[in-house]
Parts: structure tokens; C-alpha cells; sequence
């Protein structure tokens, strides 16, 4: 009869931990003859002696020195395992801090983060949208979503999709300027622009080369929400990311130009510090992330 190999390899290391067959039976919940039994079967199966019994002491020999090291990790390993499974299962609960660029994290972040809450009541979240490249280490965060290229970082990065870079004007301002065939007559139109220091360098692509347009106008601003105001209002053109227009376009007050030219899109990442130690709670969180935001972002 095949013997429970798990059981016997925890009966064994109970005997070597505890010394002795009586207080290794005892450990394991067993009887002093089982365990003896227990014990002669591995030898058996093994076709080694893995103690020698003398009437004051056990002993490992060198084949139960060595199998002894390897039950130990085989043994770890299923524990582990029990645990990791059961962790998946467990209602998840504590806290999770999370940023993300401030338009997008109301636009789409927050909702995932109220879904969230409401179905895993045990969890806070914290969430935190900034319009910055955030620290996640330095500033104790566990999840980031990031719109453009990563650099050079430790964290863990997950492509949620890509976002388009557009230039957008509304109807009427399109209908007294004209559209722009090219982006080169940009340089002469009013435009509204981020104030930064190459706020006003726009990046296009004309069969794989890439090249800036100088712009300027009456307006610009920190804040895309005021320049996007601005150019729906007939100011003049704007460039942007196209979830931040996604309004406007949906209501008609803006119009996407000049598509032909436009750049290779932006990745949106999630990220998040370790893979390693993710805690369910930010495990499930990051998926709730990833079911919500890649079948959006495919359609931008």
C-alpha cells in the first residue's frame, strides 16, 4: 500500500525536531505506534535508513541528512502554497493608497475606487490624484497609474492601453480659420497652450520623422480643464490627450484635426512597488484597475 508521503515527511521531521518517537507522536497528534510505522515505511519506500535507533538516542545518517533538508523544503513549499490559495480567498481588508493624474483619476480611477470600496467594505482607500510624476516609495503610495513613457524605476509596470496626443479646435473656430492641412500652419494661428518650459513645442510625425511646431497665443495655463474651456469656446487650437477632450468631442464642441500627424500614443501604466509582496488587497485592487481601464483605453 502506497504511503501518505506528506505525512510521513512531516512525521519525520517532527522525530528529528523533537528527539524522540514518543514526543514526535505527540507533536503530530499521532500514536507512538503509528509514528513508528510511519517512519518504517518512508525507510522502506526510500530503500534507506534515515535514522539510527539506539536505545538512548536517534541519529540522522548521512542519506537522512540529506533528505532531511529536501522534506524540509518540500514541505515549506506546500505551506506556502496552502497560504497563497487562501489569501485569494480571504475578504481582503487595510489600506491602499493610490495616484493618478488628476482629470483621468476622476474620469475613470474614481469610479473603479467606489466600485471597489463597495464591494470589499473592509478596505480604505486612499486616493490621491496629482498632476506630477509621483514617488510611489518615497511617498508611501501602493498604486500609480502613469500616462506617458516610464523611466528608469524599480517598480513593477502593467500597460493598461495607450492614450492619443491631439490637437483639437471647435467647430466654429474651424469654420472662420479654416482646418489645418498641415501642422506647420500652426505656427501662425492662435493657439492655447501649457505654460511649461516647451509648453509651446507641439511633436508631430510625417512618415516616421518627427518634428516640433513653435505655437503661440493669447492664452495658456497650467490646467488643461481652462485651455480646453478656452478652445471650445473659439479661442483657437489646443493640443492634449485625448481623454482630456473626450467631453467636448462626445458633446460636439471640439473637433479633432490634423489626426494624420499625430505622434505614437502614450502607454498608461499601472504600477505599484513589488510584485513579489502584493498583499491581496492591492493584488485585487490592481485587477479591478485592469478589467476597468484596458477595454476603455483600446478605444481612445
Amino acid at each position: 500500500m502506497a504511503i501518505d508521503k506528506l505525512r510521513a515527511l512531516q512525521a519525520f521531521i517532527a522525530i528529528v525536531d523533537h528527539g524522540t518517537l514518543t514526543r514526535a507522536a505527540e507533536a503530530t497528534g499521532s500514536s507512538l505506534p503509528a509514528t513508528v510505522r510511519t517512519l518504517a515505511a518512508l525507510e522502506k519506500e526510500l530503500g534507506v535508513r534515515l535514522l539510527q535507533r539506539t536505545t538512548r538516542r536517534l541519529a540522522l545518517t548521512e542519506d537522512g541528512r540529506l533528505y532531511l533538508e529536501r522534506a524540509r523544503r518540500v514541505v515549506a513549499d506546500l505551506d506556502e502554497a496552502d497560504r497563497l490559495v487562501g489569501a485569494q480567498h480571504a475578504a481582503p481588508a487595510g489600506s491602499i493608497a493610490v495616484t493618478a493624474p488628476v482629470l483621468f483619476g476622476q474620469m475613470h480611477v474614481a469610479p473603479v475606487v467606489q466600485q471597489f470600496v463597495r464591494l470589499h467594505p473592509l478596505v480604505r482607500v486612499n486616493l490621491m490624484l496629482l498632476d506630477r510624476v509621483v514617488n510611489l516609495v518615497e511617498e508611501g503610495l501602493d498604486v500609480g497609474v502613469r500616462i506617458g513613457p516610464l523611466g528608469d524605476s524599480t517598480l513593477v509596470a502593467q500597460q493598461l492601453g495607450r492614450m492619443r496626443r491631439v490637437v483639437v479646435a471647435s467647430p466654429a473656430f474651424l469654420r472662420r480659420q479654416g482646418a489645418p492641412q498641415h501642422p506647420d500652419e500652426l505656427r501662425d494661428a492662435p493657439c492655447i497652450h501649457h505654460n511649461g518650459v516647451d509648453g509651446h513645442l507641439w511633436a508631430f510625425s510625417e512618415e516616421g520623422r518627427s518634428f516640433m511646431v513653435a505655437v503661440r497665443g493669447a492664452l495658456q495655463s497650467n490646467l488643461s480643464a481652462p485651455m480646453l474651456d478656452a478652445c471650445a469656446a473659439g479661442l483657437g487650437f489646443a493640443r492634449c490627450l485625448r481623454y482630456q477632450a473626450e467631453p467636448l468631442l462626445r458633446a460636439k464642441k471640439l473637433r479633432i484635426v490634423l489626426a494624420a500627424f499625430e505622434t505614437e500614443p502614450w502607454p498608461v501604466h499601472v504600477t505599484y512597488p513589488s510584485a513579489r509582496l502584493l498583499n491581496t488587497r492591492t493584488r485585487m485592487f490592481v485587477q479591478a484597475l485592469k478589467s476597468a481601464l484596458a477595454p476603455a483605453l483600446r478605444a481612445t
